[in-house]
């Protein structure tokens, strides 16, 4: 088959699949209506985001400002990835050590959730730097599509990491962890913070497929693409993660 005459799903060109030559979607080679403009923006915030996750790090480590929870200075650095210096404002004010909202007034209740809601936001994205190579180099796809296959994968890691960090903080915070309504309840939490959290993910991966704005994965603005997902995923948990935390509000994730 000349180039030419290379199947496309909507402007997506379809790679042959090794093993039986049939075409599907492949997220390595998919074509993009993305502004050229978009690419530099990508890396600038890029730069951004990890002086901010460094910046994060160095307060913890090097100013000696440790979190109570092991699991939180891997959550606020991580959330640095996506939010960048948003979320070093944050961790000044509500995560560093004794800054934290729940010790403050009912006033800033949205705080608790914000910072409740992070575990999934830091999930989500170690979640997407295993997945999304995982899925490119094994070339696995569903229903023909590697933006499906992604998808599942990196929700499966995500619903896997949240219940562990769930976990975790419910066993330290309880008189008798490891309890089975404590498993039952941190894995409660994990899958509906991941549905929820899916709901804008998802739908943001959905509308740049339909649009064809999804650029290859191993572009830059592949990467800027998806921490915008994750701060929509944050946006529709919200109203999910502000009523788990309503019984248990002293605790970190729920």
């Amino acid at each position: 088959m000349m180039q030419d005459d290379v199947p496309r799903y909507g402007r997506l060109r379809l790679a042959p699949d090794r093993l039986n030559g049939d075409y599907r979607v492949n997220m390595m080679t998919m074509d993009s209506n993305l502004p050229g403009w978009v690419t530099p923006v990508a890396w600038i915030y890029l730069v951004v985001a990890v002086v901010s996750a460094v910046a994060i790090l160095g307060d913890l480590y090097l100013l000696g400002h440790r979190q109570p929870s092991r699991s939180m200075e891997v959550v606020w650095p991580v959330t640095a990835l996506y939010l960048g210096p948003l979320a070093v404002w944050a961790y000044a004010r509500w995560g560093r050590t004794g800054n934290s909202p729940t010790a403050q007034t009912d006033a800033v209740a949205p705080a608790t959730t914000v910072t409740a809601g992070l575990p999934g936001g830091a999930a989500s994205v170690l979640a997407h730097l295993v997945g999304v190579p995982l899925v490119a180099v094994t070339g696995w796809t569903i229903a023909g599509l590697g933006m499906w296959a992604m998808i599942a994968v990196i929700a499966a890691i995500a619903l896997a990491l949240l219940f562990f960090f769930e976990l975790s903080s419910r066993a330290a915070a309880s008189a008798s962890p490891g309890t089975g309504s404590t498993v039952r309840r941190a894995g409660m939490v994990a899958v509906v913070t991941i549905l929820a959290f899916d709901v804008g993910m998802v739908g943001w991966m959905v509308v740049l497929h339909v649009g064809t704005l999804m650029p290859p994965a191993s572009e830059i603005s592949f990467v800027l693409l998806m921490q915008i997902g994750v701060v929509l995923g944050l946006a529709t948990a919200y109203p999910v993660i502000n009523r788990l935390a309503r019984p248990t509000t002293g605790t970190a994730t729920s």
